[in-house]
């Protein structure tokens, strides 16, 4: 999973990185050249999906996202394990439905040929990140749910965020 890892980190920082560039480029035009970049818009919205996708990835893996815990912690064995066996499978829902949509409008949008407005690319090439970031949530959600069935304290991880 450090592959995998890594390659979420590189998508963040390269997303991140270009929409920064992509919207100050833009600013720039705009204020001293009086040009408008209109496709910046574009890939800028649509680089912001991929880095939600990714982002949320990587906060399912880093136990990132906010929880409220109380009925959990003072629960026993068997509700522990019921609570993370519903969690891990409505997370599992979740991002299957997203997955199953993402696939069925990348094949609807090949089918009646949709290009983007301002780039005139193939709509797919920029709904790719819906399932793809779908995918990625799936395995850390399945990662997660693993790890916690074992009863594994997430504070009990190293720098790298493996179990110990």
């Amino acid at each position: 999973m450090k592959i995998l890892d890594k390659v979420e980190e590189i998508i963040l920082v390269l997303a991140l990185l270009a929409m920064t560039i992509i919207a100050f480029a833009n600013i720039i035009s705009r204020n001293f050249a009086e040009i408008s970049l209109s496709f910046t818009e574009e890939l800028t919205i649509n680089l912001f999906v991929l880095l939600t996708f990714v982002g949320t990835a990587m906060g399912v893996r880093n136990y990132s996202h906010l929880g409220f815990t109380l009925l959990y912690d003072l629960g026993g064995k068997g509700v522990k394990r019921g609570m993370i066996a519903l969690s891990t499978i409505a997370g599992l829902v979740l991002f299957g439905v997203l997955f199953w949509y993402g696939i069925q409008t990348i094949i609807f949008q090949i089918d009646i040929g949709q290009k983007t407005p301002a780039l005139g690319w193939p709509t797919w090439v920029m709904t790719m990140s819906l399932p793809v970031g779908a995918i990625l949530c799936i395995v850390r959600t399945i990662q997660v749910g693993l790890a916690e069935w074992q009863l594994k304290d997430p504070a009990s991880t190293d720098k790298e965020g493996e179990l110990l």
